[in-house]
């Protein structure tokens, strides 16, 4: 059954690229990496964390628990294909994830502390795109998301999209350009956003700011 799997599999999103690249990144390093706290303190970056886990919870519980209720499936995605292509992605996105993580190394943090300042990966996934972490993330929901091809799947995948959009554009690249500089929007100009290519800063638009 589809909706047990989503569950399933997001159980092991949780545990594979949170709880153990956590513990990884504790037992190398000595720091758990994690910059959030539990209560709201009023950042754009916490709250664009927030957004994004709302969708994450969304699809990857509310979603197949609206379709173990009874909801009915978008008829233009209810196809065993869509959803068994929408297995295939979610494991892809996974894999990538977790290699996306363990390519930023010591870095990686979940999210922003102002006055810290780690070194700018530029090599290995994020030679590719700048955020090859959240991509491979939305391509892990969006997955889950044909799996459960519900009306609740579709607004977590929007929370999901949102959050992460909010979260790189308002609140990570900004402090990116703060701390490294010319070397951060020189890597910019090169490399896409989320996909190659695309998402790119113009040299002219970096050095203004």
């Amino acid at each position: 059954m589809m909706a047990i799997a989503v569950l399933a599999l997001f159980a092991t999103i949780m545990l594979v690229i949170g709880a153990w690249r956590r513990h990884i990144q504790l037992r190398r390093t000595g720091d758990s990496g994690n910059r959030r706290t539990w209560r709201p303190d009023g950042s754009l970056d916490w709250w664009a964390l927030a957004i994004t886990d709302l969708g994450y919870l969304t699809v990857g519980v509310g979603a197949p628990v609206a379709e173990l209720a009874g909801m009915a499936p978008l008829a233009i995605l209810d196809h065993p294909m869509v959803r068994g292509l929408g297995v295939a992605v979610a494991v892809l996105g996974i894999v990538l994830a977790l290699t996306a993580q363990l390519s930023l190394g010591a870095p990686w943090r979940i999210g922003i502390d102002q006055a810290e300042r780690t070194s700018l990966v530029t090599t290995g996934a994020f030679s590719v795109v700048r955020n090859p972490i959240f991509t491979a993330v939305i391509v892990t929901f969006l997955g889950l998301a044909l799996m459960v091809p519900n009306p609740v799947a579709v607004a977590g995948v929007a929370f999901t999209v949102i959050g992460i959009q909010v979260q790189v554009r308002l609140a990570e690249e900004p402090y990116l350009r703060r701390v490294h500089g010319t070397a951060y929007t020189d890597y910019a100009s090169r490399v896409g956003r989320f996909l190659p290519g695309i998402g790119r800063l113009q040299p002219e638009r970096q050095h203004r700011t």
